[in-house]
């Protein structure tokens, strides 16, 4: 059965899809290397695995991991696998997770546990995501072989070498947090949600096009 990203994601998607050109040479410069990973990945083994690490595994990490799931989906690029963790556990942050429903994941847990584990629907023929905060070397994380992607300072100035990652990028975010109990709360998260959306669908948007051009030659 063929993976079909959910309707309101594809919506989503094709319009931050627009927003590429808003998106900075220098930040290009470093997906861009995460886009060459995992293309090479793919090419040697056939398939790639991403890890995306904040401190708490709370916030960025979380949707760092939701759109490249989503995002090789909308690019129908097979043998994705992607993660999160952290440094520290805490908890998904029901915020975050009210950015990414709000985008068009269907998200369910029990919300009621310290550290709740949920299930994250992206696609149609495609396993839910369990996702929780979890220290990024914990199970189900890959231990070997997977690009590292920092979506914090903090962590990637914790972790200069991330033990297993063939590949270690730092593309680091602004903390929504900042926006917690705020009249602009909403606002913050849904920013954040579309500015890396934004920013790991034009890396997939890189690697879709390696591929069209291997594959033409």
């Amino acid at each position: 059965m063929s993976i079909q990203l959910l309707p309101a994601l594809t919506g989503y998607l094709g319009t931050v899809e627009k927003k590429f050109d808003l998106i900075n040479w220098q930040r290009k410069s470093e997906l861009n290397k995460i886009a060459d990973a995992v293309t090479a990945a793919l090419h040697t083994t056939g398939k790639a695995a991403l890890i995306y690490v904040c401190t708490h595994n709370s916030r960025r990490s979380h949707m760092g991991q939701l759109w490249a799931a989503a995002a090789a989906a909308y690019y129908a690029i097979p043998a994705i696998a992607t993660y999160s963790g952290g440094t520290e556990i805490t908890a998904f942050n029901p915020n975050a997770i009210k950015a990414l429903q709000e985008a068009g994941f269907k998200i369910s847990g029990a919300t009621g546990q310290p550290n709740p584990h949920y299930s994250v629907v992206y696609a149609s023929g495609a396993d839910p995501l369990i996702t929780f905060s979890k220290k990024y070397m914990d199970k189900p994380n890959p231990t070997s072989n997977f690009i590292a992607v920092m979506t914090c300072s903090h962590a990637d100035d914790n972790c200069p070498f991330v033990t297993g990652a063939t590949l270690k990028v730092a593309t680091p975010y602004e903390d929504p947090k900042d926006g917690d109990g705020k009249p602009s709360q909403d606002q913050v998260y849904s920013a954040r949600c579309e500015q890396i959306a934004t920013e790991v669908l034009y890396t997939f948007s890189l690697v879709q096009s390696t591929l069209r051009s291997t594959n033409a030659q």
